[in-house]
């Protein structure tokens, strides 16, 4: 991609929803550049189902506006990588889209059930869900039909807050990731307290994490 040196100047940190008026495109190009660094701009073309001069045009927004920083390897090419305002829109982007997205309800308690049916077969009957709003409110939902016992729903900002939160709530098998925004917070608070096995994130929140790979495994 050639990116001139207008294009790679810093702006402001986050955009508007008016400076892409597609939510989903904007959020594609930020989870196809943090899955893969070394994505090009076809590449993100073909992945989104967009032209590629949009595609190029997205990138270089995301670029001016800081939430893209880019390194050139040999054979000249280059390496995207997401800036910390880069994550922060892209977890705002999220939100915002699967709020307003019709199809957000209907995803969302498909996967809830996922999460419960999984998680039963680990023998764990006792949830706590991490982050108020919609998605708490339909994994409720879920809950309630599945007959899976939810103790409560916990606003935690860190780890001790939220080991302080789960031993008031008594006996806790796992916990459920339902934050919307600020999802990798939420996410590394959880493994901080919790193994691996015991804390379940819907897919739709596109977010993965190793704790033996770092923060930098995180993905959306």
């Amino acid at each position: 991609m050639d990116l001139n040196q207008q294009d790679m100047a810093t702006g402001h940190p986050t955009y508007e929803e008016t400076d892409f008026a597609d939510a989903e495109i904007a959020l594609g190009v930020l989870d196809a550049v943090e899955r893969n660094p070394s994505v090009t701009q076809r590449s993100v073309a073909q992945e989104l189902g967009i032209a590629l001069g949009l595609a190029n045009a997205y990138l270089k927004r995301c670029v001016r506006k800081g939430l893209i920083k880019v390194s050139e390897v040999p054979a000249r090419r280059y390496a995207y990588y997401l800036t910390p305002q880069g994550f922060a829109e892209k977890s705002r982007l999220t939100a915002s889209y699967l709020s307003h997205s019709f199809s957000f309800f209907r995803r969302a308690r498909s996967q809830c059930a996922e999460v419960f049916d999984a998680a039963a077969q680990r023998g764990q009957k006792r949830f706590v869900l991490l982050g108020g709003g919609d998605l708490a409110d339909i994994a409720l939902l879920v809950a309630r039909e599945k007959n899976v016992d939810v103790a409560g729903i916990a606003d935690a900002k860190n780890a001790a807050e939220l080991q302080r939160l789960l031993k008031a709530f008594g006996q806790v098998d796992a916990v459920v990731i339902t934050a919307l925004e600020h999802t990798r917070e939420a996410l590394k608070i959880s493994l901080t307290v919790l193994s691996e096995n015991r804390v379940h994130v819907p897919e739709l929140l596109r977010v993965r994490f190793s704790r033996h790979s770092g923060a930098r495994e995180i993905r959306k």
